[in-house]
């Protein structure tokens, strides 16, 4: 008999809900302070978890749980709109 796996469980940011690992998408600081959204969820780096909502990155934004999770001073608006679209490609 194989042992039963333990499911990695996350908690989104943004509605601040416990999900299953694979079902959010990471967003990452690297160690030069680029902060970008981690498909594979492997890199290195301090991350963050957000459902694969828009609303939640912006809650997110709104609340800086995105600034303070990855210890970052300010995320520029720019930055915001890179990880919606990337948030938007990864939706559809």
């Amino acid at each position: 008999m194989g042992q039963v796996r333990k499911v990695p469980m996350r908690t989104c940011i943004g509605c601040r809900q416990s999900k299953n690992k694979k079902e959010l998408i990471r967003v990452v600081r690297d160690k030069e302070g680029n902060v970008f959204v981690d498909p594979t969820g492997r890199m290195n780096g301090r991350g963050a978890y957000i459902c694969a909502d828009v609303h939640c990155l912006e809650k997110a934004v709104k609340s800086r749980g995105l600034e303070k999770t990855l210890k970052i001073s300010k995320i520029s608006e720019e930055l915001v709109e890179t990880l919606k679209k990337q948030l938007g490609d990864i939706d559809e």
